[in-house]
């Protein structure tokens, strides 16, 4: 054989051993990615964005005035809204975005370190208290941001004064 024929079929070879285990290790790392998705209840990001909706429609019907008997059409939009947000945003869109998020920001090892901590009592505690202090969280920051809106909005329009007295 020769030298160039050698050295083809050692790659072919080299190749062929290390393709199916580079599969194998992004698969496990992709199935512990949905694993911990799972676990952190991923599945339920979409939520609050489906209660909005549905509450956006509750309140136009009733800022229209609609008497309880067009009730039914209500429930109609708001199932067409249903699925418009399924075909966008539902789980079956979300997941392997964020398979692929979390398995490039997260090894294989970590995100099983991830996973052993969100199975302890620890971890299913922040997992219960997660979404109430996200919530109250967000509520202090935008308790905190309602004091600088004055401030920032004089800001907004003093640049604008200075740069229309620019102009050309």
């Amino acid at each position: 054989m020769s030298m160039h024929r050698t050295l083809r079929f050692c790659c072919a070879i080299l190749l062929s051993c290390i393709g199916p285990s580079a599969i194998a290790d992004s698969t496990t790392h992709a199935d512990s990615a949905e694993r911990f998705l799972q676990l952190a209840n991923a599945d339920r990001l979409a939520v609050p964005v489906y209660a909005q909706v549905q509450q956006m429609f509750a309140q136009r019907f009733a800022e229209t005035q609609a008497p309880d008997s067009k009730k039914a059409l209500l429930e109609g939009y708001q199932a067409q809204a249903d699925a418009a947000l399924d075909k966008a945003i539902g789980w079956d869109k979300l997941k392997p975005d964020l398979v692929a998020l979390y398995t490039g920001q997260f090894s294989e090892t970590e995100l099983n370190q991830l996973i052993d901590f969100y199975q302890s009592p620890l971890g299913k505690k922040m997992l219960a208290k997660l979404p109430e202090l996200n919530a109250r969280s967000a509520q202090l920051t935008q308790a905190k941001l309602e004091a600088a809106v004055p401030e920032v909005n004089k800001l907004l329009a003093d640049m604008t004064a200075e740069l229309d007295t620019q102009k050309p």
